[in-house]
């Protein structure tokens, strides 16, 4: 017994001044490796960097590219796109993609319009009216991609058929006039109304559209329904394991988006003046609203990327087309450059995306 006391007692002497740090490893990223992990961190650095490149270019290419009247042509150019984007953002963080966003945006529209002319509803109470059948529609889409457990790309798009249909037959091709909404209910036109500081005239949507930006980058980022959001979309079993109700955050998301949409569908009202069920936005909204949130870098499989990086990724379409008329290009070539930019973006995703493996 001594013996053994003796032995721990010199074991324990030994190992005096030894290092106490466990074992490290050590990897040497080469400069590439740190840039890719830099972008997996900040999903919105790369719409950044190229956003500023469009505007440098077009500024060389364009003297009347850096007027101010420019900018705000832009910005209410992108005003109803980066609205929808919002809605589309939230969807896509959740590895899901909304196809009707345009078809709730037209509809709702229609919807604050008939209320407030067709039955004689003051123009407030119908465009809360149109807000909260907005967020149902939204509702709907969520509920059967939660609970009846149907791929979202299938949902939304059988909803959007369903919603651009249903808004046809309910207006019966209806359109109000603006001159009768200036005379009878201007709250519909509320946000086609301008500042003009300096003489260059800003939209209350445009206000509006950062308004927006700015509060879901928060909500995002900064609080438990936000992180959330984002653990649903990156692995949903690991999220339900930890206790996030994934059903639950999956229809709030989608009537969130659904109450942006409507709104976007507003907006719409007081961008154009008049309330009409052919808007383009109906057929072309889903496919606008996903250009910006993939070339902004929100990530189609879900669970990474920011509101913050969509908005530029609205801004960079927006400066392309005002930048190729400005320089008195083919209009196609819009086209033809955003769709390299969309394949450009999911390559890059898809490389960043090995930084997390």
């Amino acid at each position: 017994m001594a013996s053994d006391t003796k032995a721990a007692s010199s074991f324990e002497e030994g190992l005096k001044g030894a290092s106490e740090k466990v074992a490290e490893f050590h990897e040497d990223k080469t400069p590439l490796k740190r840039l890719q992990h830099w972008l997996h961190q900040t999903p919105s650095a790369v719409p950044m960097i190229v956003l500023v490149a469009a505007i440098i270019v077009f500024g060389l290419l364009s003297e009347n590219f850096f007027k101010a009247t420019t900018l705000s042509t832009i910005l209410q150019q992108i005003a109803i796109v980066g609205i929808l984007g919002c809605a589309q953002s939230l969807v896509v963080l959740t590895a899901g993609i909304d196809l009707s966003v345009g078809a709730i945006a037209v509809f709702s529209s229609v919807l604050m319009g008939q209320i407030t002319f067709r039955y004689g509803v003051p123009a407030p109470l119908a465009i809360a009216l149109g807000l909260v059948l907005g967020t149902a529609m939204g509702f709907v889409n969520g509920w059967l991609v939660a609970k009846v457990k149907l791929p979202p790309f299938i949902v939304t798009l059988g909803t959007w058929q369903i919603l651009l249909s249903s808004n046809f037959i309910y207006s019966a091709n209806e359109t109000i006039r603006s001159s009768d909404i200036s005379e009878k209910a201007t709250a519909l036109q509320f946000w086609g109304n301008a500042i003009q500081p300096g003489g260059v005239k800003v939209l209350y949507a445009v206000f509006l559209m950062i308004a927006l930006v700015a509060i879901m980058s928060y909500v995002l980022r900064h609080t438990a329904w936000g992180r959330h959001v984002y653990a649903v979309g990156d692995d949903p079993d690991a999220a339900e394991l930890a206790g996030v109700q994934t059903k639950k955050v999956l229809i709030q998301v989608y009537a969130l988006a659904g109450l942006f949409c409507a709104i976007a569908g507003w907006v719409m009202i007081g961008r154009f003046g008049s309330v009409s069920p052919t808007a383009s936005t109906g057929q072309l909204g889903n496919i606008q609203s996903i250009t910006a949130v993939v070339i902004g870098g929100i990530s189609l499989f879900g669970g990474r990327g920011s509101i913050v990086g969509m908005f530029f990724g609205a801004l960079i379409v927006g400066v392309f087309e005002m930048g190729l008329r400005l320089v008195g290009t083919d209009p196609q070539w819009t086209f033809f450059l955003i769709g390299v930019l969309i394949i450009f973006a999911v390559a890059v995703d898809q490389w960043i995306r090995k930084a997390a493996a």
